[in-house]
């Protein structure tokens, strides 16, 4: 995460993602839009979360925020949240829908390896959803990460596999098949492996306590908690105390 004589660290992001991403911020609350399936998935996300961390009073990060979906679920159940993103039209977006819905969170344009330099050992939970397969270096946002958790802190996040399954369903099938989402959304060979993961984050000092996987049923517009692991899965790590 740092470079030699204290000089910033790199750029961890593509322009070209936060431009796509920012395109659609008019829009990311919009159930019947292009983040249908982010909202379907939303609720399971944050009972994954809720489950296995205390939410009431805890001071919880959440990295990528978007729009603010699961930022705000998560201060609704009592969370301090503070929220990060680069694309500062979806921070616009997740603060105007803030104050509309009367939940408090503390949206920042910045990013995780800027506020690590700033505040570190400052959270209880951090959670990354739906980001690391959009990252030039996503070890490096899962060391930030570690960085920010205080001791005993909890780490929750969520992406996509890449095996063939994978790209059948999350590429061919959503963007251009089904058009669930916009084409472009993913690119297949940034998806990443659960070993990957789990080196990544052994690495930046964490535990990983489970992998579960995460259907999206576009029949019902809904998700669930599966065993396969083959698409999208969580997965929750801890910082030893």
């Amino acid at each position: 995460m740092t470079t030699p004589h204290g000089s910033a660290p790199r750029d961890n992001f593509h322009q070209a993602e936060l431009d796509k991403f920012g395109a659609l911020a008019n829009r990311w609350w919009d159930t019947d839009g292009p983040q249908k399936a982010l909202h379907a998935l939303n609720p399971v996300r944050l009972e994954y979360v809720a489950h296995r961390v205390q939410l009431d009073g805890t001071a919880v990060l959440d990295v990528g925020c978007g729009g603010g979906l699961l930022s705000e679920a998560m201060a609704r159940r009592g969370a301090k949240v503070t929220a990060i993103d680069l694309a500062e039209d979806l921070v616009k977006v997740a603060r105007l829908h803030g104050l509309e819905s009367g939940v408090r969170v503390d949206y920042r344009v910045q990013s995780v390896e800027a506020l690590a330099a700033e505040r570190p050992a400052s959270f209880d939970v951090v959670t990354c959803m739906e980001m690391l397969e959009h990252v030039p270096d996503p070890a490096a946002i899962l060391e930030a990460c570690a960085v920010l958790l205080r001791p005993g802190g909890q780490l929750v996040v969520s992406t996509l596999n890449r095996t063939p399954a994978a790209f059948a369903l999350a590429i061919v099938g959503a963007e251009y098949v089904a058009r669930l989402l916009p084409r472009g959304t993913h690119q297949y060979a940034a998806f990443i492996k659960p070993s990957e993961l789990a080196g990544w984050l052994r690495a930046a000092g964490l535990q990983l306590e489970d992998v579960s996987g995460l259907m999206y049923e576009p029949w019902r517009n809904g998700a669930r908690l599966v065993s396969r692991t083959d698409v999208n899965y969580l997965a929750w790590a801890r910082k030893p105390a």
